[in-house]
């Protein structure tokens, strides 16, 4: 596992899958805002890439989120598009409607941003987000991320166009927190 100062990134158990299916994914509105592509119902028992992790794929990694006092699920990470070639990928999460505004978001990203540097010698993080995502926007920009651009009317989000800001961190850029990553 791999810690920051609140949660912790781990392997996907079997029993997060019912939790994040019912809790993020279920969720039409929250899905549309997250995913790329539009909602769609996801049949129990199905190996969704989303949910179940193939331990096979090298271009995403997938982390069930954990609180580290209690060891309860608190959401979903990933490092995605992973690009061995230039050194990049980009940063996921979500988090469980009741657990967020805690600052979990924060450490998620400060625990990835460690975990692609650090781990996999990466050179460059990206974060795509909504425009209105203040609390993603914030959680970026707190770990260091630079606003590079905005790209408009490229999200199309139950019934309408939204923004999306695109924000970069370079491995030179990166201030990383002492504790950050730490494995358990």
């Amino acid at each position: 596992m791999l810690r920051g100062g609140k949660v912790g990134l781990r392997a996907r158990h079997e029993e997060d899958i019912a939790v994040l299916r019912t809790e993020l994914y279920d969720d039409v509105v929250n899905s549309a805002r997250a995913e790329g592509g539009p909602w769609r119902p996801i049949s129990p028992g199905s190996k969704d890439p989303r949910l179940v992790v193939d331990d096979k794929e090298q271009g995403n990694v997938r982390f069930s989120v954990v609180e580290l006092e209690a060891g309860t699920l608190v959401g979903s990470a990933a490092l995605w598009g992973i690009d061995t070639h230039n050194r990049s990928a980009h940063i996921g999460l979500g988090l469980l409607p009741s657990c967020r505004g805690k600052g979990y978001g924060t450490d998620v990203v400060t625990v990835l941003c460690h975990y692609g540097f650090v781990v996999r010698g990466l050179q460059r993080l990206q974060i795509e987000t909504l425009s209105d995502n203040t609390a993603m926007l914030r959680s970026a920009e707190r770990n260091g991320f630079v606003r590079e651009g905005v790209l408009r009317s490229s999200a199309w989000v139950m019934g309408g166009f939204m923004d999306e800001v695109l924000l970069g961190l370079l491995a030179r850029d990166w201030k990383p927190e002492p504790a950050a990553g730490a494995a358990a």
